[in-house]
């Protein structure tokens, strides 16, 4: 017997790819439900190769019975079903902002600190962090192991495709209208995002830092280590799939290029591609699709004593949300945390 797992979300991006994955990589699950609004009532979703499931509506969905709950409908809906969720007996692994910093609620990536899984059993809830953390994490924690990460300066070049649909939307609709002499509309981006660079990324807070911003320090130091100074700068990009990172480190013990590729070579869900010579490099663009974060451009920060500079890519959509999602849920089942469906 298998699992039960229900999608919350599963007409969006992010439920979407939630269902490819599970059915990739053969999650043992008897029963999937595909879970959204009810505008979404009845709409078929793939499953696999050859399988569609019908959207059932989550506003009268009885969650008894439902083992794993992968949850990806947005921050204020989470808020409301994903305790429904767990007080029903279900697992919730959230992908939504809503729970990252409750100290109640463990932030997982299984690659970085799997062990906090086990924290779940406190409100029945694991929350899975914003898309850039955690491509940008999976590639801190060997080097932080190894070298002891102090600080990290990072600037992202983050795709529309973290915006939603609406976000892809906007950047071929505006393209197509630069092509053709139309107007120019906006309405998910605050400025025009084709053949531009916002940055901006959420809602602006007191210090002058935006939210996204905001996310990526705290987040960093909930799951790897609280004593890591952080600062972000996160810009939207006009690129459909996949996000970039451009990460500058200073460690406490020395550090070179050289020891950091051998450190990156051996290190779990990485993939080091860092010839210097054209096309020596991993793009966004390349990264749709894949489940690697990729890390290029390592190289000696000589401005700092113990410095390195590295170009850090993935799928946002997929190791930055539905791929590490699912990840988490296989540590919950490989790790016995989890009862067979009865």
């Amino acid at each position: 017997m298998g699992y039960r797992v229900a999608v919350v979300g599963a007409s969006g991006n992010v439920g979407r790819e939630l269902l490819n994955i599970l059915a990739e990589r053969e999650f043992p699950a008897d029963d999937v439900i595909a879970l959204a609004s009810s505008r979404s009532l009845g709409r078929k979703v793939g499953y696999g190769l050859d399988q569609e499931i019908a959207c059932q509506d989550l506003a009268t969905f009885d969650f008894k019975g439902v083992d794993i709950v992968l949850s990806s409908p947005g921050a204020k809906v989470s808020a409301e079903y994903s305790p429904k969720a767990a007080k029903a007996g279900a697992v919730v692994i959230d992908n939504t902002s809503h729970f990252r910093m409750d100290p109640d609620v463990p932030l997982v990536v299984p690659e970085v600190n799997p062990q906090a899984v086990a924290g779940f059993s406190k409100k029945g809830i694991i929350a899975n962090p914003n898309c850039s953390t955690i491509q940008m994490v999976v590639a801190l924690k060997p080097l932080h192991d190894a070298f002891g990460i102090q600080r990290v300066v990072v600037s992202t070049y983050q795709s529309v495709s973290g915006a939603g649909r609406e976000g892809m939307d906007e950047l071929f609709n505006q393209t197509k209208a630069v092509y053709v002499n139309d107007p120019i509309t906006k309405e998910k981006f605050t400025k025009q995002i084709a053949f531009n660079c916002i940055p901006h990324i959420d809602s602006f807070m007191d210090d002058g830092s935006t939210k996204e911003e905001w996310k990526m320090v705290v987040e960093t130091k909930k799951i790897m280590d609280p004593k890591i100074k952080v600062s972000a700068t996160c810009v939207r990009v006009p690129v459909f799939i996949g996000h970039a990172e451009s990460v500058n480190i200073e460690t406490r013990e020395p550090i070179s290029a050289a020891e950091a590729r051998a450190v990156l070579r051996k290190a779990p869900g990485i993939s080091m591609i860092d010839h210097r010579e054209d096309e020596g490099y991993v793009t966004p663009q390349e990264s749709a699709g894949e489940d690697a974060v990729y890390v290029s451009r390592i190289r000696d920060d000589i401005s700092v004593e113990n410095g390195l500079n590295m170009w850090v890519v993935a799928d946002n959509l997929r190791k930055g949300a539905a791929l590490n999602t699912v990840q988490i849920a296989e540590v919950l089942v490989n790790n016995g945390h989890l009862r067979k469906a009865a």
